[in-house]
C-alpha cells in the first residue's frame, strides 16, 4: 500500500535545473535534491549493513511496519496502520496519553576526562562552563570551520569530567574523535552501549513517577537524574522531541537490558493507557523543532534556520567562531519560515521537497510537512529568500496531487510558543 500518491511524472523537475528554479537562494556544494521522483514501492532491504538497535525486535513485535535509516540504525516510523488511522492516531496517543519511542537511533558519544569540559566547550557554540552544570542538560548545535551545522543533539553532563552528546543524525563522533587526534586534550571520546527510549504525552510524569518514584518531581525541564529500574542503571532527562510533557530513560548496558527496561516500561504504563509509537514528526513540526538532514544541514548556518540564539560570542573561541562572526555581520540570503498552506490533509511523511513559489516561479522548497490535527491546517518549515520570509507573506507551494496551494508565512512555534505544555503548565 503506497502510504502517498506520487507526483505526476510530466510535473517532474531535472536536478540539473538547480539554479534555474532557485535562483536566489544560495549555491550548495551538494544541492538539495528537487527532483519531484513521489513515493515508491521499493523495499528496503534490512542487512547487517545497518544496525538493528537493542530495541528493533521489539518495536517488531508492536507491530511498526515503516521504518528509516538514521544514523545507520534502522529507526522505526510508523506503527499503527494506515487503514486505523496511521500518523494521525498515533498523534492522538501521544497527545491525549502517554508513549513510549524506541530512539536507539540517538546514539550516544562519551567525552570523559579531566578536560572534557574544556574540549566540549570548544566544540559547541553555547558555553558550557556558564550554563551546564553535572546533573543538567541542554540542546546545542556543534558547527564546523565553515559556520555549517553539524549536529544539534541533546548535550547531558552526567558527572564533573563525563557529557553525553544526544545526536542526531550525523557521525559526531568521527568528528570529535578527529578533531582530538593529537591528544590535545586528556579526554576518551567513544560511542556508548547507551540507548534511550522516549516516554511523551500529558500521562507522562505519572507514568514516570510510578516507575521512579517522587524523585521525579525534583527533575526540571532539562534536568538529569540517575536512578535504577528493577536493578538497570539509567539516567533519566526532561527532554523530547514533541514539545509535550516529555522524559528520555537512557539504559545503561543497553543490549543485555533492553527487554527488561521495555517491558517494565509497558506493565507501568497499562493503567496510563500507555501505546508505543514513532516519533510524532506532526507535533515536532507544531513546535518548531528542527529535524536536522531535513530542516537544517552542514551547508545549512544557524542564522538561517533561527538559531542564532545558540551563539555565544563572548567565549573565548569555539570551532565556527570566526566564519559565524561574519555570517552574522553580513547577514543571510535566506531563511527557514514557518508556513500555513491549503490541499488535502498531508499524513505522510513527505517524499520530496516540495517548490514554494512566488512572483510566479519557484523561489524556495518545503523541508517537513504535515496536517496538524490541533491547528486545522497543512503546516510546514520551508527555505525561502528573505525577500519572502516576512510573517504574512503570500505563497504558494506545489503538493502532489494539488497542484500549487495557497500558503502564508507564519510564526514559529505554530502551537504553544512559549512552551507551557512541556514545563507542566498545561495539559491541552
Amino acid at each position: 500500500m503506497n502510504a502517498a500518491t506520487a507526483l505526476d511524472p510530466s510535473s517532474a523537475h531535472d536536478a540539473d535545473e538547480f539554479p534555474v528554479y532557485l535562483p536566489k537562494l544560495k549555491r550548495r556544494r551538494v544541492p538539495i535534491n528537487l527532483r519531484q521522483s513521489g513515493n515508491s514501492d521499493a523495499k528496503m532491504l534490512i542487512s547487517t549493513r545497518v544496525r538493528k538497535s537493542p530495541y528493533w525486535h521489539l518495536s517488531h513485535a508492536e507491530g511498526c511496519w515503516c521504518y528509516t535509516v538514521y544514523n545507520r540504525i534502522y529507526h522505526p516510523r510508523a506503527y499503527v496502520p494506515l487503514e486505523e488511522g496511521g500518523l494521525l492516531k498515533e498523534y492522538e496517543y501521544i497527545t491525549q496519553h502517554v508513549t513510549m519511542w524506541n530512539v536507539a537511533v540517538e546514539r550516544q558519544i562519551q567525552v570523559k576526562g579531566p578536560d572534557a569540559a574544556d574540549f566540549v566547550n570548544l566544540v559547541i557554540t553555547r558555553d558550557v562552563h556558564a550554563k551546564l552544570k553535572t546533573g543538567q542538560g541542554r540542546y546545542v548545535i556543534l558547527c564546523n570551520q565553515y559556520g555549517g551545522i553539524i549536529n544539534d543533539p541533546v548535550l547531558l553532563r552526567v558527572a564533573d569530567d563525563e557529557f553525553w552528546f544526544s545526536i542526531s543524525d550525523s557521525d559526531v563522533w568521527a568528528w570529535l574523535q578527529g578533531l582530538n587526534a593529537t591528544g590535545k586534550y586528556n579526554v576518551e571520546i567513544h560511542e556508548i552501549d547507551v540507548c534511550p527510549v522516549q516516554i511523551q504525552g500529558p500521562k507522562a510524569k505519572g507514568l514516570m513517577t510510578k516507575l521512579f518514584g517522587s524523585a521525579i518531581d525534583d527533575v526540571p525541564y532539562y534536568g538529569v537524574m540517575s536512578a535504577t529500574l528493577n536493578g538497570m542503571d539509567v539516567e533519566i532527562s526532561r527532554t523530547g522531541f514533541s514539545a509535550e510533557v516529555g522524559y528520555e530513560i537512557y539504559l545503561r548496558d543497553a543490549t543485555k537490558n533492553a527487554d527488561r527496561l521495555w517491558h517494565a516500561v509497558k506493565e507501568a504504563g497499562v493503567e496510563f493507557n500507555l501505546h508505543v509509537i514513532a516519533p510524532s514528526h506532526i507535533r515536532r513540526l507544531e513546535a518548531g523543532i528542527l529535524s536536522w538532514g531535513q530542516d537544517m544541514d552542514i551547508e545549512t548556518n544557524p542564522f538561517e534556520v533561527g538559531l542564532g540564539w545558540q551563539i555565544d560570542f563572548e567565549k573565548d573561541d569555539f570551532i565556527g567562531k570566526e566564519a559565524l562572526k561574519r555570517i552574522h555581520d553580513e547577514g543571510v540570503t535566506e531563511k527557514l519560515v514557518g508556513i500555513t498552506m491549503g490541499g488535502k490533509p498531508l499524513t505522510w511523511y513527505n517524499e520530496d521537497f516540495y517548490l514554494v513559489h512566488a512572483d510566479g516561479s519557484p523561489q524556495g522548497y518545503v523541508s517537513s510537512a504535515f496536517w496538524s490535527p490541533s491547528l486545522d491546517t497543512n503546516i510546514a518549515l520551508a527555505m525561502v529568500p528573505v525577500e519572502y520570509a516576512e510573517i504574512g507573506q503570500s505563497l504558494q507551494v506545489a503538493l502532489p496531487g494539488d497542484g500549487l496551494v495557497d500558503a502564508e508565512v507564519v510564526p514559529v512555534p505554530f502551537k504553544d510558543p512559549k512552551k507551557q505544555i512541556p514545563l507542566g503548565k498545561q495539559t491541552s
